[in-house]
């Protein structure tokens, strides 16, 4: 036998024994390419991490699991991500950039409503199917656009399980204040507040908009205190809030009850404010429940853990509604049979799963919606509250003055 047979056989066997050992997701020789704009820097970078770590680890785990299902032929998933710097107009030349440029099959979405209803233009303009969690406003569905879904319940009703718990509790507020920021989502929210609170017999003493990243509120809070308003609920993101409740504490200014859109649900805000940030209320979607089951992740509490345990905080709605997302533009792929972004648009319009994040079926406008469960802080504990079906534990109430705690 030559040396050049030798070298020969010997290179086929190294062939053979390579494809032998190959990794389960290395087999997946075709790709689907999820593409993405996320606050990575910038002041909403600590919420925008939680949709990078959430889109990151459901396309890991379909990998994992032996990809995408396509007319009987497995497909890896695979995700193009920018960081958009928390710049609306630099996210928006990033998705057609994805989708001109970069051709990615399918869109992930950004955080924050006036993001989601801004990029949504250019999926919409493409034919591009896109699945955001990270935009509630009511505005981005209500413009009868075809190609965008959203997993996040309709901001006019993030409320909504609040102003129930506040007619139940004792001494019942006689007066609230409802404060929002200038964006799109917290519009939004404001503008289906005003109603409940009317419904529910709620006097409205201050009805105050504030600007975006806004960081004095001292006005608005010496307001608060001169008219003695008993509740105050807050619609604005996560360092306009701790902004807020710093304030508060530095004017003393204590009414019964503080509750925000945001915030209360992430570990980084509760550790940023330490014991001011007992009593406060919030809202959330999801909680880690092992009665929410998943194909991928077994249940929430299963995936909360795994999680945790990647990128070492713990996730909160934002990182389930990321996950969901991705599951779901993955269900539409499989049950369309096909990447076309036509037949998997049609497909989302008709998805029905349970996620770790809950049930996703899309209405008529493309938006999910799943009650709001009231949470409060107390002491060191995160604890829900009041939910779709009514009460679910004693709140702490009232808030007692700063200096009495």
């Amino acid at each position: 036998m030559n040396s050049v047979f030798k070298i020969s056989r010997l290179s086929a066997l190294l062939l053979v024994a390579a494809a032998v050992s190959m990794p389960s997701d290395a087999v997946l020789a075709k790709e689907i390419v999820l593409g993405a704009s996320v606050q990575l820097t910038g002041p909403v970078a600590n919420t925008g991490r939680y949709y990078r770590d959430a889109y990151q680890l459901a396309v890991d785990r379909v990998n994992a699991a032996g990809g995408v299902k396509v007319d009987n032929e497995s497909y890896k998933l695979v995700l193009k991500l920018y960081d958009n710097q928390s710049d609306v107009n630099l996210s928006v030349r990033q998705y057609t950039q994805l989708v001109s440029q970069d051709k990615v099959d399918f869109l992930l979405g950004p955080f924050a409503s006036n993001f989601a209803l801004a990029d949504s233009a250019v999926s919409e303009k493409y034919k591009i199917p896109m699945v955001q969690g990270g935009g509630a406003s009511d505005q981005i569905f209500s413009r009868a656009f075809r190609y965008i879904f959203g997993t996040l319940a309709p901001a006019s009703n993030y409320f909504g399980s609040t102003v129930e718990m506040l007619k139940g509790l004792d001494p019942a507020p006689k007066s609230v204040a409802l404060l929002y920021a200038d964006d799109a989502f917290d519009v939004s929210v404001a503008e289906g507040t005003r109603p409940k609170l009317k419904k529910a017999g709620l006097t409205l003493v201050m009805d105050e908009r504030y600007s975006t990243n806004a960081t004095d509120f001292n006005s608005l809070l010496s307001r608060i205190k001169s008219k003695n308003v008993d509740a105050v609920l807050v619609a604005g993101h996560e360092t306009e809030i701790l902004n807020f409740v710093r304030q508060a504490k530095s004017l003393a200014v204590a009414p019964k009850m503080y509750s925000f859109t945001v915030g209360v649900p992430s570990e980084d805000f509760r550790k940023a404010l330490g014991k001011d940030a007992d009593y406060a209320f919030g809202m959330t979607a999801w909680l880690p429940s092992a009665d929410l089951k998943d194909r991928w992740f077994g249940d929430a509490a299963q995936f909360a853990a795994v999680y945790k345990a990647k990128f070492g905080y713990d996730p909160d709605y934002h990182a389930a509604s990321g996950v969901a997302d991705v599951e779901a533009l993955v269900q539409a792929v499989e049950t369309a049979g096909s990447t076309d972004p036509a037949k998997v648009r049609d497909a989302l319009a008709k998805v029905k799963f349970d996620s770790l994040y809950g049930p996703v079926a899309f209405n008529e406008n493309g938006q999910i919606d799943l009650p709001q469960t009231v949470i409060q802080v107390q002491v060191d504990r995160l604890v829900a509250i009041y939910g779709g079906n009514g009460k679910i534990a004693p709140p702490k109430y009232p808030m007692p003055a700063w200096n009495a705690r």
